[in-house]
């Protein structure tokens, strides 16, 4: 069966090397010295992906042709826009490299209609310490800076001098290497957030004697794992460090096999796909339900919508709505993201944790903080007269359309969650602050039937067949 899927792929190989290849090839300066480029290749038959490679070298040079050019030829036979990126080394100053790699991408982005690119499909390569760029971009980065997927080549993760390439530590924190919490920080295994860090490919070598593969790019896919995110992992059995593009790396055909497949089974949305986001707590991060990214509501939410619609995760265990509560949602990255994401649907299922004693202290703050949801979500702009200047007068932003959420049922009082109070005092808010804004109130409270198949034994988090009854009632309100 293995002989047969290579040799499947070793014949799709072929067919794509008699494609056309690069249509067009030019350098770009990202910086005003021009000492950061970008060598950029477009394909002749573009398929709207792209892909920014960061070379390696140990943050101290750059491995330009095995980890950079070389790979060119063929992402432009399967029609993605590849780009090497020369990144000005560090010397110790780690933001010169990060800068350099958050502009690739989002130059990118901006130039995705000229380049026929998608640009929610552009993912960022690395190889060894241009691995470590690539992960700390994709875990450290602001969300219109952070590729959608991330390739790593026998990267460097850690940096621990202890537990990874020291020249690469030299050369990323200089003198800062001391610093144990920017040690942490960057050891980017630490850095990777549930939902939020991009789905990833890790190929390696068990050989590897310059980068170890257990606290480097194992620890990274332990991470993704333990998170939830989609990750995959190919360690081949020799091949040492530094094996990138060269033919004579006995996997090199197996390697190109492996990347290819997990491309193209990688699906990208719609660039013209409507954007959802489902806002919320605990219940909406898939809290008990192992690899929620593929089985929790937000998940089950976009198999029922469909191509039309892109569904993004952004909940966060043990968040509430209130600001003054002991975990506020709007202090959350996933909530920066959530509006950097600029959605065209917004759910929002918070109030779970509100009901706590310790929380609903404050709750007659609750109305006033998710009113403050509302406005940053949908702004008040100025109306505009018959010539399109703007009037004293202001009125709500009509975009995007927001869905508020009832509770579903507490069960059982776990952690003091309280669902008298959130029958009787959460709920009642969340209608009557939806009647002011003329909102959509979705009644997961009375719709969702929280019995021993849909609920854990927790008796607050659904299971994986409440999430998809939770994803069956909130597909059809967005459907209306």
């Amino acid at each position: 069966m293995k002989k047969k899927a290579i040799t499947l792929c070793l014949l799709l190989a072929s067919v794509l090397a008699m494609q056309a290849q690069t249509a067009r090839q030019f350098t770009l300066n990202i910086t005003p010295d021009g000492q950061s480029n970008m060598a950029c290749y477009l394909p002749a038959t573009p398929s709207g992906r792209a892909v920014v490679g960061c070379p390696g070298g140990g943050y101290s040079h750059l491995s330009m042709q095995n980890e950079g050019h070389d790979w060119a030829a063929w992402f432009n036979r399967q029609g993605i826009a590849y780009f090497v990126l020369t990144y000005r080394m560090p010397k110790g100053d780690r933001n010169i490299p990060m800068s350099d790699a958050a502009t690739a991408i989002r130059t990118v982005r901006d130039s995705a209609a000229v380049w026929g690119i998608n640009p929610r499909d552009v993912g960022i390569m690395g190889f060894s310490a241009g691995g470590h760029l690539a992960s700390t971009i994709s875990t450290h980065a602001a969300f219109a800076e952070r590729p959608d997927f991330s390739i790593l080549f026998y990267p460097v993760i850690s940096m621990n001098e202890r537990e990874t390439h020291k020249g690469s530590v030299d050369g990323f924190l200089g003198q800062d290497k001391g610093d144990k919490q920017l040690v942490r920080d960057f050891s980017n295994q630490n850095a990777v957030r549930r939902h939020l860090t991009p789905p990833a490919i890790i190929l390696l070598a068990n050989d590897d004697r310059a980068v170890p593969p257990v606290t480097n790019g194992i620890a990274y896919y332990s991470a993704m794992r333990r998170q939830g995110n989609e990750c995959a992992l190919h360690v081949y059995p020799t091949g040492g460090h530094g094996f990138g593009f060269r033919s004579n790396f006995k996997y090199h055909d197996q390697m190109l096999c492996d990347l290819a497949s997990w491309l193209a089974n990688h699906r990208a949305p719609r660039p013209a796909s409507l954007k959802v986001a489902c806002v919320g707590n605990s219940i909406t991060d898939g809290h008990g339900i192992d690899m929620s990214s593929q089985r929790g509501y937000p998940a089950i939410l976009q198999q029922l919508l469909g191509a039309d619609y892109h569904v993004r995760n952004f909940g966060v265990s043990g968040r509430t709505l209130l600001n003054k509560g002991d975990q506020p949602y709007m202090q959350e990255l996933a909530w920066r993201d959530a509006l950097a994401f600029r959605p065209d649907v917004v759910v929002i299922k918070l109030g779970t944790n509100d009901s706590k004693p310790q929380n609903w202290q404050h709750g007659d703050e609750f109305g006033r903080d998710l009113q403050q949801m509302i406005d940053q979500l949908r702004p008040l702009e100025p109306v505009l007269d018959k010539k399109g200047r703007p009037t004293k007068k202001m009125r709500r932003a009509a975009s995007p359309r927001i869905l508020l959420c009832t509770p579903i049922p507490a069960v059982k009082p776990s952690w003091q969650i309280s669902d008298s109070v959130i029958t009787h005092a959460i709920i009642p808010v969340i209608n009557k602050v939806a009647q002011q804004n003329g909102l959509q109130v979705i009644d997961l409270h009375t719709l969702f039937k929280a019995d021993r198949e849909n609920m854990q034994a927790d008796g607050i988090h659904p299971t994986d067949k409440g999430a998809r009854q939770m994803a069956e009632i909130i597909a059809a309100a967005i459907k209306e």
